[in-house]
């Protein structure tokens, strides 16, 4: 799991990579979820971009931002 002294150990090249991860994780967590909850601030087409598809995209996007989650908290030693 997730162990505070390995992220002390690793060298700069990877925890610049492990905080880019959890960047990029927090973004696509956000955008997800603003297209799923808050649709109406964005400018998007109903006709073009239907409510239904606006909601499985932003699923799609929050189930990807999950596994990338597993992918970090899984990381081992030698990668």
């Amino acid at each position: 799991m997730f162990n505070l002294n390995y992220f002390k150990q690793k060298s700069p090249q990877q925890r610049f990579l492990f905080i880019l991860g959890l960047t990029m994780l927090l973004i696509y967590l956000g955008i997800g979820t603003v297209v799923i909850f808050f649709s109406q601030l964005l400018p998007i087409d109903p006709e073009k971009f239907p409510r239904p598809y606006q909601v499985a995209f932003g699923v799609v996007l929050i189930i990807y931002a999950a596994i990338r989650f597993g992918r970090i908290i899984n990381q081992k030693d030698h990668e």
